[in-house]
């Protein structure tokens, strides 16, 4: 027999003995029935419905605040759909209070707090129109003016009825409870009885039942305390006890296999923690290192104090993190512990990302840093896991790569030079670097004239690398040239610092020796070259030294004339030695200029040069370099204009520029002039009325505005570029040109007096032995160099 039918045949017999004897209760207590369920089911639920109002009310005065406060559309909507909902159940719990109203003032309470509850609504809509408009501050002081005084309204007349309503609650539970003091005598017999019986009933029960159903729970409770799940509840019956014995064993079996699972994956992470090559680590309240981590973390800090440890103290201490850059990560991760992990997107910046970490035994680590955030199933930041990778290998290599790529670019850029070019080159930037040495150890305090001198070196030189394209060069020279620069100011903090200034002018030279190096060891081009200096190997034409020896084996000793003609020529012919066309000691800046046009959005020129037949010699070849180096960046910054600004004045697209030489009052002339916009007097005009030069109203000629380019730091450029704007330029080329007993100046071509832009000439003056004239010798279009050893004019 089952345990439904055990049961079903002791209920029946307790109902029949109970029918007898509980007779006379039920009658007796049929009329009391009617009382508590009129106050049970009617007085009492009104009561407590009345006071749920005014829980309901507060409610609604939360969402009303929400609704003001929220801080984005999405809270807004919420608190709007609440109100709503709000709104319904207050009206149909006044629905209900009126049903049940049990007196006139019942009713008209109920009448008054639909209409403040209209009012309150109608109010609270109000302000949720002024918070869509985007006036919060109007909206909250209506909440806290209309809505307030609506609200207070209401929860008095509910607070009214709530009072109401307990009157008459506690004035029907008296009534009842005398009704039911009079029931509870019949009942007490009968209680008595149905006592008896029920023991006698309760007895079978715990013995089919209860009994068994303790032994069942007292061995689950020792599987469940013992954590032994290889025991097994005994199955003594079939029954319903029985069959749950049965499904507890089954889910103990499950439960069994999961733990071996979970166990062997946990022995899996454990297994990885000891084995993978990477540091892994969470942070944990109080910014401390949890005590699971992986066992390479301590081949990477080389210590196997982590566990518990500060990050702080562990990750950040002998690093090159400054102080600020600890506060701020501290700062963050604190932020983060505990938070919503929002705040670890608004933080994770200043999670700093490597760091450069001092062994004790002085070795530097590179280390990598990742962080994430750890979040529980409500988006709270429970743990920072950081995970680092030594790559002290790598930025090394990276290092050695980037190393490997910069010498790379600097041979081709070598290259890209002649060997004699770049010699020059080589020997005109040591010569400025020595001067710039000289001048700053003979300085104790900045001196203006001193400071403009090493400007205009070191722009030189950066010029010259600039034409060659000796790119890695030209950046370290620009740092330097813009402290240079801020001397030059009066308003820059740059101060005077000659050991400063020492070792900036030592990462040029060395800049330069490592050129140097590059072009002599690894690409082997020692010296000049084939077109040395006339110290080493000249080069002369075959033709001329042909035409030399013709004269001299058909000279007639006895023909005075003619011997003379014989030594003009041969004369004329040796002092072509060690000298070179204007195009020639000018080809660098020629072939710089197709990159500088592009560089300034324009045309690579036209450039047109007549020598006349004059040669120049070698030894001012690099003087003419470095003053057209400046001329030639002028003339196609201010002067050329770009290809759109020329066809709106019918001009050609590229500009052209022409230089010309010849000699004058046994003076060498190079004229060099453009047929861009000409020199821009006005502009000029209003710098030296600016710097307090001229005054605004004074009558100054042209040619004296001309003049004023020539100052220091003087520049007409609208703002500082690699190509122009820093104030140095004509100045520069005058010293150069004095430096080799040379001058220059500007010549108007045009008669425009007074106007913006006027076309000019730059005149270059040498003197007259730095040139050779060639006109009377013989033509050279198919001459074949023949090289002689050095000869002396």
């Amino acid at each position: 027999m089952t345990i439904r039918h055990r049961i079903t045949l002791l209920v029946i017999l307790m109902f029949v003995a109970l029918s007898a004897i509980g007779g006379y209760a039920v009658y007796q207590t049929r009329n009391s029935a009617a009382n508590v369920k009129q106050v049970t089911q009617g007085v009492v639920p009104s009561a407590l419905a009345s006071a749920d109002l005014v829980s309901e009310v507060k409610d609604v005065q939360l969402a009303t605040m929400t609704l003001v406060y929220a801080p984005d559309s999405n809270m807004v909507a919420q608190a709007q759909d609440e109100l709503k909902a709000k709104e319904a159940s207050l009206r149909a719990a006044l629905d209900v209070q009126a049903k049940a109203a049990a007196s006139h003032a019942q009713e008209g309470l109920v009448a008054q707090a639909r209409d403040s509850l209209a009012n309150y609504f109608a109010a609270i809509n109000d302000t949720a129109k002024m918070k869509a408009e985007g006036k919060n501050e109007l909206a909250q002081a209506y909440l806290f003016a209309n809505v307030a005084e609506y609200r207070d309204e209401l929860e008095g007349i509910v607070e009214t009825l709530r009072i109401e309503k307990n009157r008459q609650k506690d004035d029907a539970i008296s009534a009842l409870n005398g009704l039911l003091s009079t029931t509870t005598t019949a009942i007490a017999a009968v209680t008595g009885a149905a006592a008896l019986l029920l023991t006698v009933i309760g007895s079978l029960l715990y013995r089919q039942i209860t009994r068994p159903l303790s032994r069942m729970q007292e061995m689950m409770s020792e599987i469940a305390s013992s954590q032994d799940f290889t025991r097994r509840v005994p199955v003594g019956r079939m029954d319903e006890i029985g069959r749950s014995i049965v499904a507890f064993n089954e889910m103990i079996e499950k439960i069994q296999q999961s733990s071996a699972l979970l166990k062997q994956k946990t022995a899996d992470i454990q297994a990885m923690l000891q084995n993978m090559q990477q540091g892994i680590l969470t942070v944990v309240d109080g910014a401390v290192v949890h005590a699971e981590y992986s066992a390479y973390l301590e081949a990477i800090f080389e210590t196997q104090e982590i566990a518990a440890r500060p990050v702080m103290d562990l990750v950040f201490d002998q690093t090159d993190l400054g102080a600020d850059g600890r506060s701020q990560v501290d700062a963050a991760i604190h932020a983060c512990l505990g938070e919503d992990a929002i705040n670890f997107e608004f933080n994770q910046h200043l999670l700093v990302n490597e760091i450069a970490k001092t062994m004790p035994d002085g070795r530097v680590k590179t280390l990598d840093l990742s962080w994430s955030a750890i979040t529980d199933e409500s988006d709270t930041v429970m743990r920072l896991m950081l995970c680092v990778r030594d790559v002290t290998e790598l930025r090394q290599l990276a290092a050695e790569a980037g190393e490997q790529k910069r010498r790379l670019e600097m041979i081709g850029e070598i290259l890209a030079v002649s060997q004699e070019k770049f010699h020059q080159f080589v020997d005109s930037a040591t010569g400025f670097v020595s001067e710039n040495e000289r001048i700053i150890r003979q300085h104790v305090h900045a001196d203006g004239a001193a400071v403009a001198e090493l400007f205009r070196n070191m722009h030189t030189i950066k010029g010259n690398a600039r034409t060659y394209s000796l790119q890695h060069l030209t950046s370290i020279v620009h740092e330097t040239e813009q402290r240079y620069d801020n001397l030059r100011r009066p308003e820059s903090a740059e101060k005077w610092d000659q050991q400063l200034l020492i070792a900036d002018l030592e990462r040029v030279k060395e800049a330069i020796e490592r050129y140097a190096t590059i072009n002599e060891v690894s690409l082997g081009r020692k010296g000049p070259g084939g077109r040395g200096s006339v110290e080493g190997y000249l080069m002369v034409d075959q033709e001329h030294i042909q035409e030399s020896l013709r004269l001299l084996e058909s000279a007639d000793p006895a023909d005075m004339g003619g011997l003379l003609t014989m030594r003009d020529s041969v004369r004329q012919t040796l002092r072509l030695l060690g000298t070179e066309t204007v195009a020639e000691a000018l080809a660098g800046v020629l072939e710089s200029l197709p990159s500088l046009a592009k560089e300034l959005g324009k045309e690579a020129p036209l450039v047109r040069i007549d020598d006349n037949g004059y040669r120049v010699r070698a030894q001012v070849s690099g003087a003419l370099k470095n003053v057209f180096m400046h001329l030639m960046r002028n003339s196609m910054d201010h002067g050329i204009e770009t290809a759109a600004q020329r066809a709106a004045q019918a001009k050609d697209a590229a500009g052209t520029i022409d230089i010309e030489v010849g000699m004058d009052n046994q003076t060498l002339q190079i004229t060099l002039s453009d047929d861009g916009r000409g020199l821009a007097l006005a502009r000029i005009r209003g710098i030296a009325v600016e710097r307090g030069w001229i005054d605004a109203d004074a009558q100054v000629s042209d040619e004296t505005i001309a003049e004023f380019i020539f100052r220091a730091g003087f520049s007409t450029a609208e703002k500082v570029s690699e190509v122009s704007g820093r104030g140095v330029g004509m100045d520069a080329v005058r010293d150069l040109l004095k430096r080799e007993n040379g001058s220059i100046e500007l010549r108007f071509t045009d008669d425009r007096r007074g106007a913006d832009y006027r076309h000019f000439q730059t005149i270059v003056y040498l003197p007259e032995h730095c040139a050779v004239d060639s006109v009377g010798l013989a033509s050279e279009r198919d001459a074949k160099p023949l090289q002689l050893d050095a000869l002396s004019d």
